[in-house]
């Protein structure tokens, strides 16, 4: 697609929870151009580099969103063509995200079958099969990330968005979420989908940016969380009326402790590039740099329930 097809092709968004258009403030002006609409923008985890859709908060809700944006054909064919370049960090994400599954099994889940929504080459789906998960599926849409993927765990995988179809009714005990809810372009549609697809009981876990957390209260317009990829922004009321008003039961919330190395969190600092490609190359170079340290760096969790 053209550079201005790419922008003429724009388009509003609403407030999933409220369902206004226009009732918002804006927080911060677009700054981005048709050449910021790529697969290295729309990669996980790549360097931070503060390009964004207009940012808006709903004066009904307060949900944080992207308004106008991209559309979503584009989006999606940009997430398949996505890179995964983040493999250093992939030891230190299965101890952060592990220790919430344990917390979601400690709450009832059956061991039983497990998706994750966005699984990269599927590290995760192999800590669900070590901590005793008879089955496991993810679904994915960077071709790139999924051939990264181990023979076995590629089996596991379909490279895709999440949409309606995929899978038969009722048939997970569990469904994970990494920071993909951010990203999802109508996340009641897809919780629809994930409440179809669970069994009676099933939990479903979600990690995500929390947009009012002292890391994004202090950086503001500066935090790595105001991104172009990043959809809606939400905080732990708008996550949990989102949850409740798409049929879920909302049983925890609490705040993320990430282990990340030292280099990663550098990686996040908002730093004049130069600086931080010096200070990068100095850490990847060390044994310091690949120090773990678990903190608080702003996200949150949810875990939720389907009825009954």
């Amino acid at each position: 697609m053209k550079s201005h097809q790419r922008l003429s092709n724009m388009h509003s968004t609403r407030c999933p929870i409220s369902g206004e258009e226009n009732d918002t403030t804006e927080m911060y002006p677009a700054n981005f151009d048709a050449s910021s609409l790529s697969p290295a923008a729309f990669s996980a985890r790549r360097l931070p580099d503060g390009i964004h859709f207009r940012i808006v908060r709903s004066n009904r809700s307060g949900l944080v969103r992207s308004d106008p944006v991209a559309d979503t054909a584009l989006i999606n064919e940009l997430y398949a063509q996505s890179s995964f370049d983040y493999a250093e960090e992939v030891p230190r994400l299965k101890k952060t995200y592990g220790r919430y599954l344990e917390r979601v099994c400690a709450l009832g889940c059956e061991r039983g079958s497990l998706l994750e929504i966005g699984c990269g080459n599927g590290f995760f789906l192999e800590r669900a099969l070590e901590s005793g998960f008879r089955q496991v599926c993810g679904v994915e849409p960077s071709r790139k990330a999924v051939n990264e993927a181990t023979a076995v765990l590629r089996q596991c995988i379909v490279c895709d968005v999440m949409r309606p179809g995929i899978f038969e009714a009722d048939r997970f005990d569990a469904i994970c979420m990494f920071h993909i809810f951010d990203h999802i372009p109508d996340p009641n549609e897809l919780l629809l989908e994930c409440l179809r697809v669970l069994k009676p009981g099933g939990f479903i876990l979600a990690l995500n940016h929390n947009v009012e957390s002292w890391s994004a209260r202090l950086l503001g317009e500066k935090s790595p969380i105001i991104d172009i990829e990043h959809t809606f922004l939400y905080s732990p009321r708008t996550m949990r009326l989102i949850f409740e008003a798409n049929g879920f039961g909302v049983i925890e919330q609490g705040c993320v402790w990430n282990t990340y190395s030292i280099t990663y969190l550098f990686h996040l600092l908002p730093l004049p590039r130069r600086l931080k490609d010096v200070a990068l190359h100095t850490l990847k170079a060390t044994v310091l740099g690949r120090l773990p340290l678990s903190l608080p760096l702003g996200n949150l969790y949810l875990i939720a329930r389907k009825p009954m």
